[in-house]
Order: structure tokens, then C-alpha cells, then sequence
């Protein structure tokens, strides 16, 4: 989370973030993931790391949700530490934001390809460049194992 301070809009630099989710406390499971969200207004960091030991995630200005259509707004974005912090940023080609259902989270999206996708059972996901962030593959495969996954919110 300070390594992403900067990266954040300016009207949450300076907030209290704190764990609502973590796989090694909480499981694995996307639905468990949702129902720990916080506020519907609250923003939500999510930070994978792969079986590989590569560190990725995004960023959602609102909570990540279960829902019928994508949602969110053009602070949302894509990160990764391979080696060091890259971020990528909305385009404005889409609004393929966030979507989600008990079996699979998306974020970004066009032409079939999803910047980062997660299973229901957030075992498996995987990661491709799309059109919302003009984005490189998080991970350094396409499809990835999740060794661990935290989801953060505002406190």
C-alpha cells in the first residue's frame, strides 16, 4: 500500500487503509471475497501474488462487488512489481472497468481480453493487455496460480 500512495487519486493519500480480505485468513473464495467489502463507496486494492513470486493487483475507486455489468470509473487501474511499480491507467477507449460473479472477477476488458481476470475459487487468473489500460501481462504468463491474495479498503 505506500509503494501505491502516490499512485492513488489525491483524496486518498492520506487515509487509513486496512486488510479486509486476505486468502491466508480467509480462504479462497471470490464470494467470501464480495461479502467482505467494504462500504459500497469505499475504494478496494487488490494485490495478487502469483506462484511465481510476481506481485500485481488493481485498483477499483469503488468496492468490488458481485454484479450484472461492469461498474466503476476511470480512476480504477492496473499495477504490477516486476520488477518495480508499473501502473496502467485508464485509455478511455472502454468503461470495462470491474464485473463480477461467483465464478469470475474481471477487471478491464476489450476484444475478449481481460487485464486481470480471477477464478471463483481465486485459485486461477490470469492477465492479458486490453483496451481499457493498454496494459502489459501482470504476471509473467498469461494464466497464473494465486499463492496469495489481500484485498485492502478504507478504514
Amino acid at each position: 500500500v505506500p509503494q501505491l500512495g502516490a499512485q492513488l487519486p489525491p483524496r486518498l493519500t492520506q487515509q487509513p487503509w486496512h486488510l479486509l480480505y486476505s486468502t491466508g485468513r480467509d480462504g479462497f473464495s471470490l464470494r467470501t471475497l464480495y461479502r467482505s467489502g467494504a462500504r459500497p463507496d469505499s475504494p478496494a486494492l487488490l494485490f495478487i501474488r502469483d506462484t511465481e513470486a510476481q506481485a500485481f493487483g488493481a485498483f477499483s475507486a469503488t468496492a468490488i462487488r458481485s454484479s450484472s455489468g461492469f461498474y466503476g470509473t476511470g480512476e480504477t487501474f492496473l499495477f504490477s512489481f516486476c520488477p518495480e511499480l508499473k501502473v496502467f491507467r485508464w485509455t478511455g477507449r472502454n468503461d470495462f472497468f470491474v464485473k463480477g460473479d461467483v465464478n469470475l472477477l474481471m477487471v478491464g476488458g476489450g476484444s475478449g481480453r481481460f487485464g486481470l481476470w480471477l477464478d471463483g475459487d481465486l485459485h486461477h487468473g490470469g492477465s492479458q493487455p486490453c483496451e481499457t489500460f493498454d496494459n502489459e501481462t501482470l504476471s509473467q504468463r498469461e494464466e497464473f496460480c494465486i499463492q496469495d491474495l489481500e484485498m485492502w479498503g478504507l478504514a
